[in-house]
């Protein structure tokens, strides 16, 4: 059964690097959709699914990425993704990126649910809400992987009672 944390592996590819023999920003960006969409798969919602009975799906409001230690060709990268929270039509999913047993990236992705016919953000179903797990930042289980770390972003809809 699936746990709420999903984890992907990619080796750096000579495409994967820039002119300074590293990987690139964009590709990081990659693997963090790529891992969303295989966690969301491995939580019961694959891409399908989400047309054929939810009629919605998700689009990336904002990203949050902190680069800590570079990645080079034919690293392996540990890509760890969770869901931290859901708020209304949002979700707030964390990744935590590993490179040789060390954070090399942490980010944070703002996305939000939108209704295919209109187009505008929408209430999530409970029938997908309901198939997530929520890892809270102070689930034991990130600090036991080396994942733990607090993020500097927080999401408009999160700040509403912090101001």
């Amino acid at each position: 059964m699936f746990d709420g944390i999903a984890k992907i592996e990619r080796v750096v590819a000579a495409d994967d690097l820039d002119e300074l023999n590293h990987v690139n920003n964009v590709v990081y960006m990659r693997w963090m959709e790529q891992a969303a969409r295989e966690g969301s798969a491995m939580a019961g919602w694959p891409t399908e699914r989400y047309f054929k009975e939810a009629h919605g799906v998700w689009v990336v409001r904002k990203h949050w990425i902190e680069y800590l230690r570079d990645c080079r060709l034919g690293d392996t990268v540990e890509i760890y993704t969770w869901v931290q929270e859901f708020h209304f039509s949002m979700s707030l999913r964390r990744y935590a990126m590993k490179v040789n047993g060390k954070l090399c990236c942490v980010a944070a992705t703002e996305w939000v649910y939108i209704d295919l016919k209109t187009r505008r953000a929408s209430e999530l179903p409970q029938a997908l809400v309901s198939c997530f797990q929520i890892i809270p930042n102070d689930d034991p289980r990130l600090k036991a992987l080396g994942i733990s770390r607090p993020i500097r972003y927080l999401p408009a809809a999160m700040r509403a009672g912090q101001d």
